[in-house]
């Protein structure tokens, strides 16, 4: 359970790219793979703290569609940290009654690593307690291209009409289809960017960035997220009374 006090308002869906891990691995003057490994870690720990305060949704950025550029070496052992983790976690996962859900793209994914992905969406697909998405391969730019070129498709046959198209459309043709927008994503290592991840999705999430590697993010740094999201004051583009109001 919680170690610190939680605020009543907990956000659906937290979103995080969790970065740092190399700069982490030089800092203490150790191969790349070592952070990725103790990144790993945090993962079990990230989902454990969700999973206590009642969040409903959590995205991990995993692997972006731009990641295959880094040397071989390292892409062929977070492939297998990713193939490790599956194996060692996905029925700890679903004892603890976790969904596992994929976003990306699996079409140039090698056959073992998407039959390990479907395995595990398969295994946990009636799971109700937190849903854990992992974005793997992921790049919101080609997410946003494939969800616009299956319109497209519909339009040239005849099955939809191009000034119809609304963005309620342009949602229900992303990864993330029947999932809520982020509430509050979470970039850890000082950068300050999204990174091409969830572009669309992110329209009036909030942000947070922290300071520290993501080998270094415990529950402590989660549930102080959690606590900070809740002094936010949003509004959607409205006013707060308004917020208030229409969520009464």
């Amino acid at each position: 359970m919680p170690t610190t006090t939680i605020r009543s308002s907990v956000p659906e869906h937290v979103a995080i790219i969790m970065d740092g891990n190399g700069r982490w691995a030089k800092q203490r003057g150790l191969p790349r793979i070592m952070g990725h490994r103790r990144g790993v870690e945090a993962v079990r720990e990230t989902v454990r703290a969700a999973g206590d305060c009642g969040i409903s949704y959590l995205t991990l950025f995993a692997f972006s569609s731009e990641n295959w550029r880094r040397p071989e070496s390292e892409v062929t052992d977070l492939m297998g940290l990713l193939k490790a983790f599956i194996r060692r976690d996905l029925a700890e996962l679903h004892r603890q009654n976790v969904r596992v859900r994929i976003i990306g793209d699996r079409e140039t994914l090698k056959a073992d690593i998407r039959s390990l992905l479907e395995e595990a969406e398969h295994m946990t697909r009636d799971n109700t307690k937190l849903t854990l998405i992992i974005a793997f391969n992921y790049g919101s730019r080609d997410e946003i291209a494939r969800a616009a070129a299956s319109l497209a498709q519909d339009v040239a046959q005849g099955k939809l009409d191009a000034a119809s198209i609304t963005p309620e459309m342009i949602s229900g043709r992303l990864d993330t289809a029947g999932i809520p927008d982020p509430d509050l994503i979470i970039r850890t290592s000082g950068e300050e960017r999204l990174s091409n991840f969830l572009l669309w999705q992110a329209a009036y999430s909030e942000f947070l960035f922290v300071p520290d590697y993501w080998p270094d993010f415990d529950r402590q740094h989660f549930y102080s997220a959690i606590e900070q999201y809740a002094t936010r004051d949003r509004r959607f583009g409205g006013l707060a009374d308004q917020v208030a109001v229409a969520g009464a």
